[in-house]
């Protein structure tokens, strides 16, 4: 807790949500704060923006050591921080941090080196080349279901891109995120960096204009709901700070006719019921030939009744709860919602056998914790199966025709990730893959491409733009600078030809060398090229 309670400010307080306790309480930064962090971050920049790609690994690797040392105080961080379960922090956050790091060491430097590209033949003898120069100073406001994962994330790119970052976290993690940022500031110094190169932000949303519409911000990577993530647009719009914007999802899963049940049903239970239904990529929807909708339906509702909610850590400071499949929620402020939601679709005519409600745990009668809920008989156009639920809901929806299916998952405004399940890879692909709208889609798989850090992560429609991870993300947060010079200096360089030299002699000449010039280079046929030379060397003697 502060020391003293301070005139005239807020404070954010955090608790486990698995078992609503008390964590920390902190003062909240104000716009003063936000500007100082900034100016922090410009200074550290300067100097590292020289930085060799070498050292810039050297940070990396020790992270990545720091990370694979630490990973289950890591993971209990974020599961006291979250309610989740390890299991949960180890998949989403530390499995794809560590990838992400092993990438940037190998790959990085290959993608943000200069970078040669072709000229064409009437400039062949200039030489060409994309530099990718850091920006400056970039700014990531992330969500809180994956603490860890999405604050290393944006950081690791910022700083091998040669930039310094200001995170903003949200207010329901800023006990594991401080964590988790004292750890990379400290990795820094180690490395004999300026650990001033990572700031972290914790204000409330009426303070984040002071970041958003800084003019020393460079570009902002947003992570979060449509609604904030409308807001950070227009205030970055202000310094037309260019904005990567990661949004909702209500990702579907086609399965395919004749698809093998048995081989798939451990992926859709972990892809409905991962992280307790918080994650923006996991399957909200399930689609589902007629022909095999009933025991699919069975099936999940089955292993859905034998799911175990609970707390993942016994006590603050030791031991796994083997008994514990799912964990919490990040709170229960939107359980009235959700079980307005369900029994809207119940009423008409939605049918659940399992979970629909929130659930008392026996002794943390406090946490937050909600049923894992299976729904069948979902009406494809109801508040269920067109709002992002991000929580442990799975809408299981039939169809008849492959047609169907691929109208009923691009019918929603998101278009994130989605999955296809089927006998015949090619068919998945080609049938059904490349029909749907959505940035991402795993083959009988599910969120396969995140673990790829060569990939680009992103979406379309209201699931946003731009993309993080992957070349592009990584190249992202750099400015692209074009420098052209001459191939061979010594032979050639660029003269100005008499008929296009100032003052023009003759418009009659000056034309018709223009004209013979662009002919010969890009006329279709060789008579016609031969046509144009002859009409350009005669302007050019005359």
């Amino acid at each position: 807790m502060p020391p003293v309670h301070l005139q005239g400010r807020k404070y954010i307080t955090c608790y486990d949500p698995a078992t609503a306790w008390h964590l920390a309480t902190y003062v909240a930064d104000h716009a003063d704060e936000i500007q100082h962090k900034i100016r922090l971050a410009v200074t550290a920049q300067q100097s590292w923006k020289n930085s060799s790609f070498a050292d810039r690994r050297k940070v990396v690797r020790s992270l990545k050591k720091w990370l694979i040392d630490n990973q289950e105080t890591c993971a209990k961080v974020a599961a006291r921080d979250t309610g989740k379960t390890l299991l949960d922090a180890a998949l989403g956050e530390i499995l794809t941090t560590a990838s992400k790091m092993d990438w940037l060491v190998r790959h990085g430097e290959r993608y943000l080196k200069p970078e040669s590209r072709t000229t064409n033949w009437m400039l062949l003898y200039k030489s060409a080349k994309v530099h990718y120069a850091p920006l400056g100073v970039v700014a990531a406001i992330v969500s809180w279901n994956y603490p860890l994962h999405n604050v290393f994330s944006p950081v690791l790119a910022a700083i091998f891109a040669g930039n310094s970052i200001i995170v903003k976290c949200s207010e329901n993690v800023v006990w594991s995120t401080m964590w988790y940022v004292s750890a990379i500031k400290e990795c820094l110094r180690v490395c004999g960096q300026d650990s001033e190169l990572v700031q972290l932000v914790c204000c409330y949303p009426e303070e984040a204009e002071s970041l958003t519409k800084s003019p020393w911000i460079r570009h902002i990577t947003f992570i979060g709901s449509e609604e904030v993530g409308r807001k950070v647009v227009l205030a970055a719009a202000e310094q037309l700070t260019p904005v990567t914007l990661e949004l909702g999802g209500k990702d579907p899963a086609i399965v395919m006719p004749s698809t093998d049940i048995k081989q798939y049903e451990s992926i859709w239970m972990r892809g409905l019921f991962g992280n307790v239904g918080q994650n923006c990529i996991g399957i909200e929807r399930l689609l589902v030939h007629s022909s095999q909708y009933d025991e699919i339906y069975s099936l999940i509702v089955e292993r859905t009744k034998q799911l175990r909610l609970g707390c993942a850590l016994s006590q603050p400071q030791d031991g796994f709860v083997p008994t514990v499949d799912c964990g919490a929620m990040i709170n229960n402020s939107r359980f009235d919602d959700l079980e307005r939601v369900l029994e809207s679709a119940e009423n008409h005519g939605a049918t659940i056998d399992v979970g629909g409600k929130r659930w008392k745990h026996p002794y943390l009668e406090h946490g937050a914790y909600f049923s894992p809920t299976v729904v069948g008989n979902v009406d494809h156009s109801s508040e269920l199966a067109q709002r992002e639920m991000f929580a442990p809901i799975a809408a299981i929806i039939k169809y008849d025709t492959i047609e169907e299916a691929i109208a009923i998952a691009n019918g929603t405004r998101y278009g994130l990730g989605a999955s296809v399940f089927g006998p015949d890879q090619e068919k998945c692909v080609e049938l059904v893959a490349k029909k749907l709208e959505c940035g991402m889609v795993s083959i009988n798989d599910y969120a396969v491409y995140y673990v790829s850090q060569d990939l680009p992560f992103g979406g379309v429609k209201m699931s946003g733009y731009g993309r993080f991870g992957g070349p592009e993300g990584l190249r992202a947060l750099t400015s692209t600078k074009v420098i052209v010079v001459d191939r061979w200096p010594w032979l050639i360089q660029t003269s100005i030809p008499q008929p296009l030299d100032y003052p023009i002699r003759s418009i009659a000449l000056s034309w018709q060398f223009v004209s013979g010039l662009i002919g010969f280079f890009y006329a279709e046929e060789w008579r016609a090229r031969f046509e144009f030379l002859a009409a350009l060397i005669d302007a050019a003697r005359r």
